[in-house]
């Protein structure tokens, strides 16, 4: 899915980890030529260029349960998450290379073809039907953490533990390393690619995520959009600030730390209190860094 994926694990038997480690990786190839929407013969794509035939297609166990997740995470979100938005994604991605903002005449079409409501799941006989024409489902804000979930639960099938899997930021823990407390966890600072705060997470058995613009944005006449859009507008959001959530899940963790970036902050710690999850959001104000969080994502920090 275009990011680094990285696996840990501590074990006395260095073979069987690595075995254990191969078959987790294989799992998230195999997932990859399902999910990507970078990759034209994936199950995802064949699925896209079905949309507005008016009629189910049947879909692989993988693709119907990442399909699930995300019409879950539409609802809980109030669309702020919506997997429906690969017409914009793609007219924003195009925009970056161009370094010119989307024809609002592009958008205003692409808007149109968009609408989780229109994604309709037969849970029978595990299909899927999209009914406007022209929809192209896009599982970026949420594949990445499933991906790692998924090779993460390979691993401890396994009979590993003490294991942790990082798919481009999105992070999946077990039990800590010998001898610790934790796994040590830094979070970037807004805007900065190397740069992370001063105080370290100390995190076991379960998962965190880290939504921001530092590497993927749009600069125009001093703005700064992100490659976050809001499915409301069309337009990436242009509030510079990061984005983390700690939560059991690793599906739940991406989607939430994608959601939380586009709404409000009231709106935001709100979702994250309901799903039971620890948020933390920063941003840059007056060259300052700020940070507000739910009560209960200070006691992650290492002492």
């Amino acid at each position: 899915m275009g990011s680094p994926f990285t696996i840990s694990i501590f074990a006395k038997d260095s073979l069987q980890a690595a075995a254990a480690a191969n078959v987790a990786f294989r799992c998230a190839d195999s997932l990859n030529t399902i999910l990507s929407d970078y990759i034209d013969s994936s199950e995802l794509n064949r699925l896209n260029a079905t949309s507005g035939q008016g009629r189910y297609v049947p879909v692989s166990a993988a693709l119907f349960d990442i399909l699930q997740y995300s019409l879950e995470a539409a609802g809980k979100s109030g669309g702020s998450y919506d997997i429906s938005m690969g017409p914009v994604v793609k007219l924003w991605r195009k925009a970056r290379k161009e370094e010119k903002l989307p024809d609002p005449d592009s958008l205003k079409r692409a808007l149109q073809k968009v609408g989780f409501r229109y994604i309709h799941l037969n849970t029978a006989e595990r299909s899927v039907w999209l009914e406007k024409t022209g929809m192209h489902l896009d599982l970026g804000g949420l594949g990445k953490g499933y991906v790692a979930q998924a090779a993460f639960n390979t691993i401890q099938a396994a009979g590993f533990n003490c294991v942790m899997v990082n798919a481009g930021g999105k992070i999946v823990l077990g039990d800590p390393p010998p001898g610790r407390d934790g796994w040590r966890i830094g979070i970037t600072i807004p805007e900065e690619r190397e740069k992370i705060m001063p105080r370290l997470l100390l995190l076991k058995n379960t998962s965190v995520a880290t939504s921001g613009d530092v590497y993927q944005h749009l600069d125009i006449d001093g703005k700064r959009y992100s490659h976050i859009i809001n499915p409301k507008t069309g337009l990436g959001i242009t509030w510079q600030r990061n984005v983390t959530v700690i939560v059991k899940d690793g599906t739940l963790s991406d989607w939430l730390a994608t959601a939380c970036s586009v709404l409000s902050e009231k709106k935001a710690f709100r979702l994250a209190r309901r799903v039971g999850a620890a948020l933390l959001i920063t941003e840059i104000v007056n060259d300052r860094l700020v940070e507000k969080s739910t009560a209960d994502f200070k006691s992650h920090f290492e002492n």
